[in-house]
């Protein structure tokens, strides 16, 4: 084996990545060393990395790259139950075990929580970032083996380097409560997010109504599934009565909201109004506008407002399962893929064709 690979690192905020040899590192005691096959591309990164808003960034020159997929070469001498070679999924969500909210089996809200190869939610991350200091945009890195999910055959490397974005629709859905049959209204439904969302609530058999800007986008997501996805195109009229008229008058069971920072949020605060009663509205997308609501119109439909962020490594096994069983269907993506070398260049083009684009880095 090498002792040198590539990485992208970032030297200083703001500026682009650049292409270092740099040591293989060796896996901690509960760790393992994944050779990494892909790495997905975040439409938000070149925003993050930016340093200009709260993240706590990863320290210099630091190795980004949040959703990585590859092999196991090493296992540290405390793992137990993974052996090199398997097909895995390294969840970026790096918590402390010791805070009130891990000891609690709460620990995607840990007090010093952060998602490895991107950044930390507090100044407590920093801890947890320089123990982790590897990202997905190089040939090897180091994990908490208990974060590895594995990859079913229905999986490839470029699907899995898109379980970032998929583990947060489907920990949204599932904060939602959706079942069989219900009617899910997306907010910003062309994204990433909502067309991930998309292919689990096809899987789950309920209706939806994909609620964008582009109308293009929302005819080629309408041909997925023609008889249960509704759309409704922003146009300057009021969307919450469009809402309830495509969901038998009554409003949708659930809303989840893929807009992301920057977005107004007058469209949001329409479309709660398509609510049914009894439902809940989720929020994944970090709409950071503040929102207008009325308390009283959610205390008399008995309706919620929600947050989810992130997903589990058991909600990961859960999707890849779903993958192995044929109730899911992720052969509708088209990826684009890049070498190490144009990484930048990915970056620079992520999100701007919509969420059919997979968009992956191949160290």
């Amino acid at each position: 084996m090498a002792q040198t690979m590539r990485a992208a690192r970032l030297h200083k905020a703001g500026e682009p990545f650049k292409i270092d040899e740099i040591p293989i590192p060796e896996p901690g005691p509960d760790d393992a060393l994944i050779a990494v096959e892909a790495c997905g591309v975040i439409p938000n990164m070149r925003n993050i990395v930016s340093g200009k808003f709260f993240h706590v960034l990863p320290p210099m020159p630091a190795v980004i790259g949040l959703d990585a997929a590859g092999t196991v070469a090493k296992v540290g001498r405390g793992v137990t139950g993974l052996k090199e070679g398997e097909r895995v999924y390294v969840n970026p969500a790096l918590s402390c075990g010791v805070c009130w909210y891990c000891r609690n089996g709460r620990t995607l809200m840990c007090e010093a929580g952060a998602l490895q190869g991107y950044f930390g939610f507090r100044p407590e991350s920093k801890a947890l970032l320089e123990r982790y200091p590897y990202g997905g945009f190089a040939q090897y890195m180091t994990a908490p083996a208990r974060n590895l999910v594995r990859l079913t055959d229905a999986v490839s490397f470029e699907v899995g380097a898109r379980f970032g974005y998929l583990g947060t629709a489907y920990a949204g859905l599932q904060a939602g409560e959706v079942k069989a049959g219900d009617t899910v209204a997306l907010i910003g439904a062309t994204g990433t997010l909502g067309i991930n969302a998309t292919i689990f609530l096809l899987g789950m058999g309920a209706r939806i109504i994909p609620i964008a800007r582009k109308a293009e986008r929302l005819a080629r997501m309408k041909a997925l599934a023609p008889d249960r996805i509704h759309p409704v195109a922003i146009d300057g009229t009021p969307i919450a009565p469009r809402i309830k008229a495509a969901a038998d008058g009554l409003g949708a069971d659930m809303i989840m909201d893929c807009l992301t920072r920057g977005v107004p949020a007058d469209m949001t605060a329409d479309s709660i109004m398509g609510l049914r009663r009894g439902g809940i509205v989720v929020n994944i997308g970090a709409l950071s506008e503040p929102l207008a609501i009325s308390p009283i119109w959610f205390m008399i439909g008995g309706a919620q407002y929600r947050g989810s962020n992130w997903f589990t490594t058991a909600q990961g096994e859960q999707m890849a399962a779903l993958a192995q069983a044929g109730v899911v269907d992720f052969g509708i993506f088209e990826n684009r893929i890049y070498p190490l070398e144009k990484v930048n260049d990915a970056l620079a083009e992520a999100g701007k064709e919509g969420g059919f684009i997979n968009a992956v880095v191949r160290p």
